[in-house]
Protein backbone atom coordinates (compact mmCIF):
# COMPACT_ATOMS: atom_id res chain seq x y z
CA UNK A 1 0.00 0.00 0.00
CA UNK A 2 1.30 3.52 -0.59
CA UNK A 3 1.31 6.31 1.97
CA UNK A 4 -1.31 8.64 1.10
CA UNK A 5 0.12 12.36 1.36
CA UNK A 6 -1.06 14.76 3.17
CA UNK A 7 -3.00 16.56 0.93
CA UNK A 8 -5.18 13.29 -0.50
CA UNK A 9 -5.82 12.54 3.66
CA UNK A 10 -8.35 15.51 3.70
CA UNK A 11 -10.01 18.33 1.53
CA UNK A 12 -8.66 21.22 4.23
CA UNK A 13 -5.06 20.33 3.20
CA UNK A 14 -5.81 19.60 -0.50
CA UNK A 15 -7.31 23.01 -0.52
CA UNK A 16 -4.18 24.41 1.41
CA UNK A 17 -1.66 22.19 -0.91
CA UNK A 18 -3.28 24.06 -3.90
CA UNK A 19 -3.45 27.43 -3.07
CA UNK A 20 0.32 27.73 -1.69
CA UNK A 21 1.45 26.34 -4.75
CA UNK A 22 -0.93 28.69 -6.65
CA UNK A 23 0.74 31.82 -4.38
CA UNK A 24 4.32 30.61 -5.37
CA UNK A 25 3.33 30.72 -9.31
CA UNK A 26 1.23 34.07 -8.78
CA UNK A 27 4.55 35.68 -7.45
CA UNK A 28 6.96 34.04 -10.17
CA UNK A 29 4.07 35.64 -12.87
CA UNK A 30 4.18 39.23 -11.60
CA UNK A 31 7.51 39.55 -9.93
CA UNK A 32 9.43 37.85 -12.28
CA UNK A 33 11.16 39.49 -15.19
CA UNK A 34 9.25 37.05 -17.70
CA UNK A 35 7.89 38.74 -20.66
CA UNK A 36 4.65 36.85 -21.24
CA UNK A 37 3.00 37.05 -24.84
CA UNK A 38 -0.85 38.67 -24.05
CA UNK A 39 -1.46 40.12 -28.05
CA UNK A 40 -3.82 38.74 -29.86
CA UNK A 41 -4.23 39.32 -33.52
CA UNK A 42 -6.70 37.96 -36.13
CA UNK A 43 -4.77 38.44 -39.05
CA UNK A 44 -2.70 35.35 -39.57
CA UNK A 45 1.06 35.53 -39.90
CA UNK A 46 2.22 34.53 -43.90
CA UNK A 47 3.35 30.94 -42.88
CA UNK A 48 1.65 28.14 -41.88
CA UNK A 49 4.65 26.07 -40.12
CA UNK A 50 2.08 23.41 -38.93
CA UNK A 51 -1.51 22.15 -38.55
CA UNK A 52 -2.88 19.11 -36.68
CA UNK A 53 -6.43 18.63 -35.31
CA UNK A 54 -8.19 16.06 -32.53
CA UNK A 55 -11.10 14.48 -32.40
CA UNK A 56 -13.53 15.75 -29.70
CA UNK A 57 -15.45 13.14 -28.64
CA UNK A 58 -14.22 9.41 -27.87
CA UNK A 59 -14.66 6.78 -26.26
CA UNK A 60 -12.57 6.60 -22.92
CA UNK A 61 -13.33 3.36 -21.26
CA UNK A 62 -16.55 3.50 -19.28
CA UNK A 63 -16.40 6.94 -18.86
CA UNK A 64 -19.57 9.29 -18.91
CA UNK A 65 -19.79 10.82 -22.35
CA UNK A 66 -21.48 13.82 -20.68
CA UNK A 67 -18.03 15.09 -19.41
CA UNK A 68 -17.07 14.75 -23.11
CA UNK A 69 -19.83 16.68 -24.36
CA UNK A 70 -18.99 18.93 -21.38
CA UNK A 71 -15.83 19.42 -22.22
CA UNK A 72 -16.19 20.43 -25.52
CA UNK A 73 -18.24 23.63 -24.24
CA UNK A 74 -14.94 24.43 -21.83
CA UNK A 75 -13.22 24.19 -25.09
CA UNK A 76 -14.87 26.77 -26.45
CA UNK A 77 -14.23 28.90 -23.66
CA UNK A 78 -10.77 28.58 -23.64
CA UNK A 79 -9.85 28.64 -26.96
CA UNK A 80 -10.93 32.22 -27.48
CA UNK A 81 -8.56 33.27 -24.71
CA UNK A 82 -6.04 31.62 -26.76
CA UNK A 83 -6.64 32.04 -30.65
CA UNK A 84 -4.40 34.44 -32.22
CA UNK A 85 -2.01 35.16 -29.41
CA UNK A 86 1.33 36.40 -30.78
CA UNK A 87 4.79 34.57 -29.18
CA UNK A 88 7.12 37.71 -30.15
CA UNK A 89 10.63 36.94 -29.90
CA UNK A 90 11.70 36.83 -26.23
CA UNK A 91 8.33 36.43 -25.20
CA UNK A 92 6.95 33.50 -23.48
CA UNK A 93 3.49 31.82 -23.81
CA UNK A 94 2.06 30.52 -20.54
CA UNK A 95 -1.07 28.65 -20.64
CA UNK A 96 -2.88 28.93 -17.54
CA UNK A 97 -1.21 32.55 -17.19
CA UNK A 98 -3.53 33.04 -20.93
CA UNK A 99 -6.75 31.19 -19.84
CA UNK A 100 -7.17 32.02 -16.36
CA UNK A 101 -8.39 30.14 -13.60
CA UNK A 102 -11.40 28.07 -15.08
CA UNK A 103 -14.86 28.90 -13.01
CA UNK A 104 -18.45 27.79 -13.07
CA UNK A 105 -18.62 31.66 -13.06
CA UNK A 106 -17.22 31.91 -16.75
CA UNK A 107 -19.44 28.84 -17.74
CA UNK A 108 -16.98 26.07 -17.35
CA UNK A 109 -18.77 22.69 -16.79
CA UNK A 110 -17.41 19.37 -14.88
CA UNK A 111 -15.46 17.79 -17.51
CA UNK A 112 -12.93 14.32 -16.92
CA UNK A 113 -9.52 15.32 -14.90
CA UNK A 114 -6.96 12.65 -14.56
CA UNK A 115 -6.20 13.38 -10.53
CA UNK A 116 -4.12 11.19 -7.79
CA UNK A 117 -4.26 8.30 -10.29
CA UNK A 118 -8.04 8.67 -11.21
CA UNK A 119 -10.54 10.06 -13.94
CA UNK A 120 -13.21 12.06 -12.39
CA UNK A 121 -15.13 15.07 -12.78
CA UNK A 122 -13.94 18.46 -12.11
CA UNK A 123 -15.01 22.13 -13.64
CA UNK A 124 -12.83 22.68 -16.75
CA UNK A 125 -11.59 19.35 -17.58
CA UNK A 126 -10.56 18.31 -20.35
CA UNK A 127 -8.85 21.20 -21.09
CA UNK A 128 -5.47 19.19 -21.44
CA UNK A 129 -6.57 18.19 -24.89
CA UNK A 130 -5.69 22.24 -25.90
CA UNK A 131 -2.52 21.60 -24.18
CA UNK A 132 -1.78 18.36 -26.19
CA UNK A 133 -2.71 20.09 -29.46
CA UNK A 134 -0.49 22.89 -28.60
CA UNK A 135 2.86 20.71 -27.59
CA UNK A 136 2.39 19.06 -31.12
CA UNK A 137 2.74 22.38 -32.46
CA UNK A 138 5.86 23.51 -30.67
CA UNK A 139 7.86 20.32 -31.05
CA UNK A 140 7.19 20.91 -34.88
CA UNK A 141 8.95 24.30 -34.53
CA UNK A 142 11.86 26.23 -33.44
CA UNK A 143 10.13 27.50 -30.32
CA UNK A 144 11.53 25.85 -26.74
CA UNK A 145 8.93 24.44 -24.28
CA UNK A 146 9.97 25.78 -20.69
CA UNK A 147 7.66 23.74 -19.09
CA UNK A 148 5.32 21.13 -19.99
CA UNK A 149 4.03 18.03 -17.13
CA UNK A 150 2.38 15.10 -17.94
CA UNK A 151 0.12 12.22 -16.45
CA UNK A 152 2.00 9.74 -14.21
CA UNK A 153 -0.85 7.06 -15.20
CA UNK A 154 -1.74 6.27 -18.54
CA UNK A 155 -5.89 5.51 -17.42
CA UNK A 156 -7.51 4.08 -20.74
CA UNK A 157 -6.21 1.51 -23.33
CA UNK A 158 -5.99 3.31 -26.91
CA UNK A 159 -9.06 4.03 -28.83
CA UNK A 160 -8.09 5.79 -32.08
CA UNK A 161 -4.84 7.25 -30.62
CA UNK A 162 -2.62 9.09 -33.71
CA UNK A 163 -0.04 10.58 -31.97
CA UNK A 164 2.63 9.14 -29.90
CA UNK A 165 1.74 7.93 -25.97
CA UNK A 166 3.11 10.78 -24.02
CA UNK A 167 3.74 13.19 -26.52
CA UNK A 168 0.91 15.67 -25.00
CA UNK A 169 0.87 17.38 -21.97
CA UNK A 170 -1.42 17.72 -19.05
CA UNK A 171 -2.89 21.20 -17.03
CA UNK A 172 -3.40 22.51 -13.54
CA UNK A 173 -3.96 25.60 -12.40
CA UNK A 174 -2.00 27.17 -11.85
CA UNK A 175 1.16 25.55 -11.26
CA UNK A 176 0.74 22.88 -13.33
CA UNK A 177 1.66 24.84 -16.55
CA UNK A 178 2.55 24.78 -20.54
CA UNK A 179 4.87 27.35 -21.17
CA UNK A 180 6.87 28.07 -24.47
CA UNK A 181 9.85 30.76 -24.94
CA UNK A 182 10.70 32.33 -28.19
CA UNK A 183 14.09 32.00 -28.24
CA UNK A 184 14.44 32.75 -32.23
CA UNK A 185 14.32 35.64 -34.51
CA UNK A 186 10.77 35.18 -35.38
CA UNK A 187 6.93 36.20 -34.48
CA UNK A 188 4.74 33.04 -33.88
CA UNK A 189 1.55 32.91 -33.64
CA UNK A 190 -1.39 30.31 -32.47
CA UNK A 191 -4.53 29.97 -33.84
CA UNK A 192 -6.90 27.65 -32.44
CA UNK A 193 -10.63 26.56 -34.03
CA UNK A 194 -13.50 24.26 -33.85
CA UNK A 195 -15.29 21.80 -36.44
CA UNK A 196 -18.24 19.67 -35.54
CA UNK A 197 -15.55 16.87 -34.81
CA UNK A 198 -12.14 18.01 -34.29
CA UNK A 199 -10.14 20.76 -32.30
CA UNK A 200 -7.85 22.09 -34.93
CA UNK A 201 -4.95 24.23 -34.81
CA UNK A 202 -1.89 26.00 -36.29
CA UNK A 203 0.99 27.40 -35.46
CA UNK A 204 1.92 30.40 -38.03
CA UNK A 205 5.36 32.39 -38.56
CA UNK A 206 6.33 35.72 -39.96
CA UNK A 207 8.95 34.73 -42.06
CA UNK A 208 9.51 31.46 -43.81
CA UNK A 209 11.13 28.55 -42.41
CA UNK A 210 14.32 26.51 -44.69
CA UNK A 211 13.75 23.39 -42.10
CA UNK A 212 10.81 21.31 -40.46
CA UNK A 213 10.97 18.87 -38.07
CA UNK A 214 9.51 15.06 -38.18
CA UNK A 215 8.44 13.93 -34.96
CA UNK A 216 8.94 10.09 -34.04
CA UNK A 217 8.55 7.59 -31.64
CA UNK A 218 10.95 4.89 -30.20
CA UNK A 219 11.39 1.75 -28.02
CA UNK A 220 7.14 1.62 -27.06
CA UNK A 221 6.03 -1.11 -24.69
CA UNK A 222 4.06 -2.53 -21.96
CA UNK A 223 5.91 -3.58 -18.49
CA UNK A 224 5.11 -5.66 -15.52
CA UNK A 225 6.33 -5.22 -12.11
CA UNK A 226 5.18 -6.96 -9.78
CA UNK A 227 1.12 -6.49 -10.15
CA UNK A 228 1.18 -3.52 -11.67
CA UNK A 229 1.28 -2.98 -15.30
CA UNK A 230 3.62 0.22 -16.93
CA UNK A 231 4.14 1.74 -20.51
CA UNK A 232 7.32 3.35 -21.37
CA UNK A 233 8.61 5.02 -24.79
CA UNK A 234 10.26 7.97 -26.24
CA UNK A 235 9.65 11.01 -28.19
CA UNK A 236 12.34 12.01 -31.12
CA UNK A 237 12.49 14.47 -33.58
CA UNK A 238 14.78 15.21 -36.85
CA UNK A 239 15.38 18.60 -37.97
CA UNK A 240 15.30 18.61 -41.86
CA UNK A 241 16.49 20.72 -44.63
CA UNK A 242 13.29 21.62 -46.68
CA UNK A 243 15.55 22.13 -49.88
CA UNK A 244 18.31 19.81 -49.41
CA UNK A 245 16.20 16.25 -50.31
CA UNK A 246 15.09 16.36 -46.81
CA UNK A 247 18.77 15.76 -45.40
CA UNK A 248 18.37 15.43 -41.62
CA UNK A 249 19.93 18.41 -40.01
CA UNK A 250 19.88 17.36 -36.53
CA UNK A 251 18.34 14.67 -33.93
CA UNK A 252 16.69 15.64 -30.81
CA UNK A 253 15.35 13.58 -27.75
CA UNK A 254 12.44 15.26 -26.96
CA UNK A 255 10.79 13.41 -24.00
CA UNK A 256 11.14 10.00 -21.90
CA UNK A 257 7.62 8.69 -20.75
CA UNK A 258 7.39 6.38 -18.21
CA UNK A 259 3.50 5.85 -16.63
CA UNK A 260 1.46 3.48 -14.49
CA UNK A 261 -1.15 1.89 -16.47
CA UNK A 262 -4.72 1.62 -15.11
CA UNK A 263 -5.63 -1.44 -17.58
CA UNK A 264 -4.49 -4.85 -18.27
CA UNK A 265 -2.40 -4.16 -21.70
CA UNK A 266 -4.09 -6.73 -24.70
CA UNK A 267 0.01 -6.83 -25.46
CA UNK A 268 0.80 -9.04 -21.69
CA UNK A 269 -2.56 -10.69 -21.74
Amino acid sequence: MHKKLLSQRHPVFYFLAVWYRRIIRYKQWYFNSIKFAKVRDFNKLPYRVIKHQSVLIRKLGDSDVQLQLNKVENLKIAIKKIDGIIIRPGEVFSFCKTVGLPTKYKGYLPGMELCFGEARPGIGGGLCQIANLLNWLVIHSPLTVTERHHHSFDPFPDNGRVLPFGSGATIFYNYGDFQVKNNTSYTFQINLWMTQKCLEGELRINEELDFGYHVFEKNHRFLKIEDNYYRQNEIWRNKIAKFEGGRILDTELVAKNFALVKYVPKELK
